[in-house]
């Protein structure tokens, strides 16, 4: 659903303010937990602190920002520009505390701000003051444009004072029919948790009616189901999802209380958890908009009001992995808590991220942990297989990825990436007969699927066999991923590789301009234009694969030609070896 009225800043100085605050509104880090002081260079200076929270909005580092803020604005208390800088990078790193009360500063000097008083008003809910967040609500910007927010919270302060009628007015209020699943579901909330389960039936029925692939209102509705002595119905809902979404796990956590006969407690059982649901539904939306400012901001909201909602805090992770936040990332999948059915994704998804910061070791070490706890653990030895396939440890991945596929009697089409990378570290470690067979059960699992396409279809052309099948896995690899640079780039170098020079030059200008900042791609580029007689742009190409930081054992055979060039074809034509297989056959690996 759209976040049809965005939290406004101050009235007079958005504009200004828009590129700032959005760098400090995305980054993340513990709730309720105020940055500690002695982590950062705290200088003497309030320009230096000021600079330095700028620098660190730049960066998107909100815990940096919020404490050199919070030093500036000792400085000058009463400076609105810093208090509202302040405020934003304290609410969007969960820190209530600060959040709320440089709130009150920030409504004090100017009343109109909408995100304050949206800040406000979720105080006033945890609380279990209705009276007050509605007038919160009802003030500044975002009472005047009685947007999606503020009815959906106006109604849940209703619910808290019993008033199911009220509640059910205010959020038939939303006319817009793109948001109309999320009235109805909030509907349904509401009259379920007052009470009225005859509304709460048909409110869910129209929801879903229109909505059958959002994981929460399945997960409430079915619920309501199991909890309405329709335990059949409840499964059913489930399974149809799970032929959407094999496997998930709090659908399969669902479905096993179910069969055990144990009682699903529902989504929501209070305003407070209410309120965090539509501040959640709200953030979650924003993410897949792009609208990273306003989605930050509602997921921190509804884990302020509800620190147990471990989607909103894996909604916070993923958005905060997604704009290169590592540490806060792990940091907020931490948050999920230990009794969740996602604790386990969520530890997975952090050893993840921390091998992507670089810090292989540590990972390596926490997914060893988790296999240990849980040896029948098909994602987390897939997961480890992943970090040591990351440090170039092929055998040992394979070994892990062999104890994955051991884990799944019956593979399905998701289980192809066992496979396709197990296959990979078998091709590293000059097994071919293995990965060969593996590619091809991934096929089997996942037909025409572009990654398995392309590494195969490539390996085939570099060992000259089944070159008339494997071009045509190429090309139906580029057809699929026509803007994956790596993937064009290893149908231009299959064709360099069988002395096509000038179809090679074609795709791999195409490709270059998909990876401009490859060195394989940029090295691939030279040698076909050297084949074909343009020296120049050649050695142009080479240059730029020396200065992109090529793989150590690259680097020695582009130096060797920007020295010498090419060596002359041989009398029979065929393409003397000039470089490594390239990277593009791994592309997603």
């Amino acid at each position: 659903m759209p976040l049809s009225h965005p939290p406004a800043h101050s009235r007079h100085a958005r504009a200004a303010l828009a590129a700032g605050l959005f760098a400090c509104l995305t980054s993340g880090g513990a709730l309720a937990a105020t940055p500690d002081p002695t982590h950062f260079d705290i200088g003497p200076a309030p320009s230096g602190n000021y600079l330095s929270a700028l620098i660190a909005s730049a960066d998107r580092d909100t815990s940096a920002a919020a404490v050199y803020f919070r030093e500036a604005l000792r400085a000058d208390p009463r400076n609105l520009d810093l208090v509202e800088r302040g405020f934003a990078a304290a609410l969007a790193d969960g820190d209530a505390a600060d959040g709320y009360s440089l709130a009150d500063r920030l409504i004090a000097r100017d009343p109109g701000n909408s995100l304050a008083r949206l800040a406000l008003a979720t105080r006033a809910i945890g609380e279990g003051q209705y009276v007050a967040a509605r007038a919160q609500l009802a003030g500044g910007d975002a009472g005047k444009a009685h947007d999606v927010t503020t009815t959906l919270l106006t109604a849940w302060t209703y619910a808290g004072a019993g008033d199911l009628k009220r509640a059910l007015d205010t959020v038939d209020r939303i006319r817009d029919p793109s948001v109309a699943v999320f009235r109805d579901y909030h509907a349904a909330l509401i009259a379920d948790a007052l009470g009225n389960p005859i509304e709460a039936l048909r409110r869910f029925k129209l929801a879903y009616a229109d909505d059958k692939n959002t994981l929460r209102l399945i997960d409430a509705y079915a619920r309501f189901l199991a909890r309405h002595n329709d335990a059949a119905g409840a499964k059913k809902v489930y399974q149809d999802f799970s032929r959407l979404v094999p496997d998930h796990p709090a659908v399969v956590a669902a479905l096993a209380d179910l069969d055990a006969g144990r009682t699903l407690t529902p989504v929501v059982r209070n305003t407070r958890e209410g309120a965090a649901e539509a501040l959640y539904g709200l953030g979650g939306a924003g993410t897949r908009q792009g609208d990273e400012l306003a989605a930050l901001i509602y997921l921190r909201l509804a884990l302020i009001l509800r620190p147990d909602l471990d989607l909103a805090a894996i909604t916070v992770a993923s958005l905060l992995a997604e704009i290169k936040q590592g540490d806060a990332a792990i940091r907020a999948y931490e948050l999920v808590p230990k009794s969740s059915p996602m604790r386990e994704s969520a530890e997975i998804q952090a050893a993840m991220e921390t091998d992507a910061l670089g810090r292989n070791a540590e990972a390596t070490q926490r997914l060893q942990a988790l296999v240990a706890a849980r040896p029948n653990d098909s994602d987390a030895w897939s997961a480890l297989g992943s970090v040591q396939r990351s440090d170039k440890k092929f055998a040992a991945a394979a070994v892990s990825y062999d104890k994955a596929i051991a884990l799944v009697p019956t593979p399905a089409r998701s289980q192809w990436t066992l496979f396709y990378f197990r296959g990979i570290c078998f091709e590293r470690s000059k097994e071919w007969p293995k990965a060969e067979a593996d590619f091809k059960k991934a096929l089997e699992l996942y037909p025409d699927q572009p990654l398995v396409l392309n590494y195969l279809g490539y390996s085939w052309v570099d060992q000259g066999v089944n070159l008339d099948e494997a071009f045509k896995m190429l090309r139906r690899a580029v057809d699929l991923r026509p803007t994956d640079g790596y993937i064009v780039d290893s149908l231009g170098w299959a064709n360099y590789k069988l002395g096509n020079y000038a179809e090679a030059a074609q795709e791999l200008e195409k490709a270059i301009e998909l990876k401009p900042g490859d060195p394989v791609v940029n090295d691939h580029l030279g040698d076909a234009y050297w084949r074909v007689d343009r020296k120049i742009e050649a050695h142009f190409q080479w240059n730029h694969a020396r200065d992109m930081n090529p793989e150590p054992e690259d680097l020695p055979n582009i130096l060797k030609k920007i020295a010498d060039g090419l060596p002359e074809l041989p009398a029979n034509g065929s393409t003397p070896a000039t470089t490594p297989a390239p990277e593009s056959p791994k592309s997603g690996g």
